[in-house]
């Protein structure tokens, strides 16, 4: 019996890797893979627009405050990913390779600023709620992406220079270095806001609501960075894990998916809720 089950599940997995190697083979396999990538996010990009239509309806009177910055840039992100699935073979094509890696790569940089603006709204918050100085998280903030961003801009001129391998793998390391300190951020100060709005009063108006809503976005987050951070790494020692290429369509769709489109689709649904036309002091305007 053992055998048996043993040559079974043999099978079975040999059956996975032909199905695997066809598909990632297949040209037409292919289109349909990075077309359907870019429908959802597509999709995500109109959802976050209409979002942000609607903010500015309800309080036209408000700048850019951190939740319509958030959506814009919800919609700018999702919108370049869909661009570059729905004429992938025309990006794959591009010439200097370079342009490939900023089309391919600059999305994720915005993902990463996207987000961690979540961090700074909770930041903020939490800064106040104990009395604490503010004045330096913005300007941390802003240093901290300015200095990504640069690294990440010398990572594409030493590509325009030299596209070597070991280039390639220094920008992956940085990739997953960089998702990895958004996850900690996550963990800091979204864990940090969930503890202290845990020992509110039961009576507290919108508590609950409120520590549900920053205990599921603060695992979502945490979890699709730190999957990004797992996947970059590993995809410097098997080459076989490689992204962003036109022969590996079933990788991308769960890479992608599992980092980018679902967790975007839940922290759009989550914080969905539009502002109370007037807002006192607990919706901050971006200076």
């Amino acid at each position: 019996m053992m055998g048996a089950s043993t040559a079974m599940m043999e099978a079975g997995m040999q059956g996975i890797a032909d199905w695997w190697r066809r598909v990632n083979a297949s040209t037409a396999w292919q289109e349909h893979i990075f077309l359907g990538l870019a429908i959802a996010y597509a999709v995500i990009a109109l959802v976050a627009l209409i979002q942000l239509i609607r903010i500015e309806l309800r309080v036209p009177e408000y700048g850019w405050t951190t939740q319509k910055v958030f959506h814009l840039l919800n919609f700018i992100v999702n919108g370049v990913r869909a661009a570059v699935f729905c004429f992938r073979e025309n990006v794959q094509a591009l010439s200097p390779e370079v342009l490939q890696h900023i089309l391919l790569d600059l999305p994720g940089l915005l993902f990463f600023t996207t987000y961690t603006l979540l961090v700074l709204f909770w930041a903020e918050i939490y800064h106040q709620a104990r009395s604490l100085p503010t004045d330096n998280l913005r300007p941390a903030f802003l240093i901290t992406n300015a200095v990504i961003y640069v690294i990440q801009a010398c990572i594409w001129v030493c590509l325009l220079w030299s596209p070597s391998s070991v280039v390639l793998t220094v920008a992956k390391i940085f990739f997953a270095v960089v998702s990895l300190v958004a996850a900690f951020g996550f963990l800091l100060y979204g864990g940090r806001l969930f503890l202290m709005l845990r020992r509110f009063p039961i009576e507290s108006k919108g508590r609950r609501k409120k520590l549900r809503e920053v205990g599921c976005v603060t695992a979502i987050c945490f979890t699709c960075f730190t999957i990004r951070s797992v996947i970059m790494a590993f995809s410097v020692f098997y080459k076989g894990a490689d992204l962003d290429v036109l022969y590996h369509p079933i990788l991308n769709a769960i890479y992608y998916m599992l980092v980018e489109i679902i967790p975007s689709a839940l922290v759009l649904y989550i914080l969905r809720k539009l502002p109370p036309k007037r807002m006192g002091g607990q919706y901050h305007p971006i200076r």
